[in-house]
């Protein structure tokens, strides 16, 4: 049975990126800013896609993105999914963080191709650590709404804890490099410098 759900991209851009000391959005590896690099990648795969965002970062995005701003009810990452979640509650959404410099097209597209919507979400996990990768996922409708009610209860707003704990479909990228999150300056460096070799 085709799967009719439909498919939203959403930028996380909406950190504080206090360990990188600058806006990890607005650093370049390909030659635009990471949250324009990481909209169009997700652009070219879904049927809408938008930027997670703070309500003070709006002034400063190109009017021709779609924003989602975060609700501040819940913490942490979840926060700009559950926003977007509330906003569109009929879409899955593929979430891309904007940390993740080396991740790829053809990545995000296999993890669409082996989706799986009868599950919480599809999520990539590093074949070393076999864990799901919650900023680098597929969210199904329902799971978001399951992850509402964790939060309600939950001792940690960590995603990650809530994907351990529900039933998700994983995947290993061909190279868990493609997973690397740049989170300090010498991070920054290590992947700028993957990317243009």
């Amino acid at each position: 049975m085709k799967n009719t759900t439909k498919l939203y991209g959403l930028v996380l851009s909406g950190g504080k990126s206090t360990r990188m000391g600058s806006d990890k959005g607005l650093l370049t590896y390909h030659g635009i800013p990471q949250r324009d690099y990481a909209y169009s990648l997700l652009n070219e795969l879904c049927d809408s896609t938008f930027l997670s965002i703070r309500s003070e970062q709006e002034a400063e995005i190109k009017k021709e993105y779609k924003v989602i701003i975060d609700q501040d009810k819940y913490r942490g990452p979840l926060n700009g999914i559950l926003s977007a979640h509330e906003a569109h509650p009929e879409a899955a959404w593929l979430v891309l963080a904007c940390d993740l410099p080396l991740i790829t097209k053809s990545s995000l597209q296999r993890l669409i191709q082996e989706r799986d919507p009868k599950k919480a979400a599809t999520a990539f996990a590093t074949s070393e650590s076999v864990l799901p990768e919650p900023l680098v996922a597929i969210w199904e409708p329902q799971g978001l709404k399951s992850a509402i009610a964790y939060m309600e209860n939950a001792q940690s707003s960590c995603p990650r804890k809530f994907l351990i704990n529900s039933d998700v479909q994983l995947i290993q990228p061909e190279k868990d490099e493609v997973l690397y999150n740049a989170n300090s300056l010498s991070e920054y460096e290590f992947a700028k410098a993957k990317v243009s070799k």
